[in-house]
């Protein structure tokens, strides 16, 4: 082994570590934390407990207690707020539910960007907006003799319609690439649920909420603290200008705030241009 073999293993010896605790880094900013994301961290325990619960518990007692959840139109007329929230604390499908992952890394992302009070406004937005959507046409459908008065009486509960209004407030705050696979994704979804029709009513909620949430990215951006909003703009002028000509702007700029001038970038020599140095005139006849 040569000396540059070992220098370059020891090096990559001592980077590893470094390299190792940004990856960490990086994958600890994907799940919430007490401290970074409070909103997501406080109310992923509440559906953690309540999953546990809806898993081990006993079963006569979980289907009371999501029947007094139930946002059906019955319920939503005697106590609106009442289950309007409650709802909220139940994950349709338990501990082995897709919506609780997703819920995790939606809301961490959206929350770490416009903070805990934008991200609960845009999910209670989300979550009741749908369901009054969808459970108020059933009442008015009921009292014009249309549907059964069993209709009035259904099952209905989860964060589903808050979660997709979460995707869609978050698809206006990342790359253009990862805007587009997750409303790619969440679109796919909706279209499946409308298509196959098993619960007609969240069929037709997730897209709702899914609209709602993209509503709300002006909202939720326009009430970014500023050195945020600045950074964005910074962002988009540098993938707008051309590396070249982004260096010669900066740095005429800070001549222009420190008092110096800061001289042109040379022109580029064209085709047929006498390469040698100028001479001045004054010196040629000696």
């Amino acid at each position: 082994m040569t000396a540059v073999d070992a220098d370059g293993n020891a090096h990559g010896a001592a980077a590893a570590p470094g390299r190792l605790r940004t990856a960490l880094h990086r994958l600890g900013r994907l799940l919430p934390t007490p401290t970074g994301t409070p909103f997501t961290f406080c109310y992923g325990l509440i559906l953690l407990a309540t999953a546990v619960y809806a898993d081990f518990g006993d079963p006569a007692t979980v289907n009371q207690l999501l029947r007094d959840s139930s946002t059906d139109a019955a319920h939503l007329t005697e106590q609106p707020l009442v289950v309007l929230l409650a709802s909220a604390l139940w994950v349709a499908g338990g501990l082995y539910s897709a919506y609780g992952v997703a819920f995790a890394l939606v809301l961490t992302a959206l929350e770490r960007r416009v903070g805990g009070a934008r991200t609960a406004g845009v999910f209670l937005v989300g979550h009741v907006l749908a369901t009054l959507a969808t459970e108020l046409p059933v009442a008015g459908a009921v009292a014009a003799g249309q549907l059964p008065e069993s209709s009035l009486h259904r099952l209905d509960y989860g964060i589903s319609f808050g979660l997709m209004a979460c995707i869609g407030a978050l698809s206006g705050l990342v790359s253009r690439p990862a805007r587009w696979i997750m409303l790619g994704v969440a679109g796919a979804m909706c279209a499946q649920d409308l298509i196959e029709l098993i619960d007609p009513l969240a069929s037709a909620g997730h897209p709702i909420a899914l609209l709602t949430g993209i509503a709300c990215r002006s909202l939720i951006r326009d009430g970014l603290p500023r050195p945020v909003r600045a950074r964005e703009r910074v962002e988009a002028e540098a993938d707008a200008v051309p590396p070249a000509r982004a260096a010669v702007d900066a740095e005429a700029l800070r001549g222009r705030f420190a008092g110096t001038a800061v001289p042109a970038p040379p022109r580029p020599r064209a085709e047929g241009d006498d390469p040698r140095p100028a001479v001045d005139t004054a010196l040629q006849g000696r």
